[in-house]
């Protein structure tokens, strides 16, 4: 559950400008996990705020209503904006977030992180 190289290369070399949504969906280990996960949070708003981010939603995931019922078991489901990719990869390879990065190794028994792009907005002109 740790950022290969690669993966952290790709999205600094990414060329779209402009803020980036991380979708995160998580599962929590057992039995203990969801505390673990709150604490990684705690540590981490004040990261996110401080490069600019925000979460956009975060909610329980609460079935599969299409995929794989055992595959797609998520727990729950985060949408983190970022001002830009740089701005992600910056945090993530900080020392600050590898001082709390251990409760959300010991809180998750998956993480997945997407980045994703907006190409419809009900807001938008």
């Amino acid at each position: 559950m740790e950022f290969t190289p690669e993966q952290l290369a790709a999205i600094a070399a990414d060329t779209r400008d402009g803020a980036v949504v991380m979708l995160n969906l998580v599962q929590y280990r057992q039995p203990d996990g969801r505390d673990e996960y709150l604490a990684y949070s705690r540590g981490f708003i004040p990261l996110l705020k401080r490069c600019g981010g925000t979460i956009l939603w975060a909610g329980d995931v609460t079935g599969v209503a299409l995929g794989d019922d055992a595959a797609d078991d998520w727990d729950y489901a985060v949408l983190v904006q970022y001002p830009d990719r740089r701005a992600f990869v910056d945090v993530m390879t900080s020392d600050d977030y590898a001082a709390i990065n251990g409760h959300r190794l010991a809180g998750l028994s998956r993480h997945v992180i997407l980045p994703v792009s907006e190409t419809y907005s009900k807001f938008a002109g």
